[in-house]
């Protein structure tokens, strides 16, 4: 815990991202160069020069773990999200530097509406 952020090791990380059933989201905060560059299969990019005008979008009960390149830009996408309502945000500490999991390329799941990060069902 760092300024009331929970921050999340590489393995814990990697478990919900393995986890098909897990309810916590993965989002990544970075910009989109650095995400076509390369990313976490399958999450979503929402760069963090959004998240201010796109944080009424998200839901206040769902669980977030956000992902930058040291876990810097998402520590503060996180303490955003605390001060804003949200209780269930934790911060990759470490980010993509750390990152020994799998990884993809290109433009796979940028995200313009914010509803889209939600799996249905």
């Amino acid at each position: 815990m760092k300024e009331d952020v929970n921050q999340l090791s590489n393995q814990e990380v990697k478990e919900i991202f393995e986890d098909k059933q897990s309810k916590q989201i993965l989002v990544d905060v970075r910009e989109y160069e650095e995400y076509v560059d390369q990313h976490i299969p399958g999450i979503p990019l929402v760069p963090m020069s959004e998240i201010a005008e796109k944080v009424e979008d998200f839901k206040k009960d769902e669980s977030y773990v956000f992902v930058c390149r040291s876990g810097r830009r998402s520590h503060e996408v996180s303490r955003f999200f605390l001060e804003n309502g949200f209780q269930k945000v934790a911060n990759y500490d470490g980010g993509m530097l750390n990152w020994d999991g799998p990884v993809e390329t290109g433009e796979e799941n940028i995200v313009d509406d914010v509803k889209d990060i939600y799996k249905e069902g």
